[in-house]
C-alpha cells in the first residue's frame, strides 16, 4: 500500500477531529500521484473531493485494512502504525507551520530513503513541500 498524508511543521495531522489538510492543490496532486488507482479514502475525507473527482475514490471506513499491494491510501484522521509492515511507499505532503494537533504521523521514517522532494504553491499555504519515502 502507498500511504499519503498532510503534516504540519511538528507532523500535526489532525486537532479536535478536523483535518489539516483541505487544499484544492494538495487534492489535485494526490490524484495524479494516483494514476490510473482510485485513491482509498475514509467518508469524511471522500467529502473535501469535487463530485467529479468521487470517481477518483475507494471510500471505505476500513480502507487501511482493505487496501492492497500498490494501491493508494489518503490518510487524515487515523493512526498508521497499525498497518507499517505492509507500507511500500509514503507521499507527505508539509507545510512549515505548526498547528494545534491532537493526531500525529505516527509511522516511524527512520530507515526510509527520501527518493524525491518537490514544492508547489497550494492555496492554503504559500509552499507546500511534497516529500516520496522508500523503504
Amino acid at each position: 500500500m502507498i500511504l499519503m498524508a498532510c503534516v504540519d511543521g511538528r507532523n500535526g495531522m489532525a486537532f479536535n477531529c478536523r483535518r489539516q489538510s483541505r487544499d484544492r492543490a494538495v487534492r489535485a496532486d494526490l490524484l495524479a500521484e494516483a494514476g490510473e488507482d482510485r485513491l482509498w479514502v475514509s467518508e469524511a475525507t471522500a467529502r473535501q473531493f469535487a463530485p467529479e473527482e468521487q470517481n477518483r475514490l475507494r471510500v471505505d471506513e476500513s480502507f487501511l485494512e482493505k487496501a492492497g499491494p500498490g494501491e493508494p491510501c489518503f490518510v487524515e484522521d487515523r493512526s498508521v502504525a497499525p498497518c507499517a509492515g505492509r507500507v511500500e511507499r509514503v507521499v507527505l505532503y508539509r507545510w512549515d507551520r505548526a498547528y494545534p494537533a491532537d493526531l500525529y504521523w505516527d509511522l516511524p521514517l527512520e530507515g526510509w530513503t527520501l527518493a524525491r522532494r518537490e514544492e508547489f504553491p497550494g492555496f492554503s499555504h504559500e509552499i507546500i513541500t511534497k516529500e516520496v519515502y522508500i523503504p
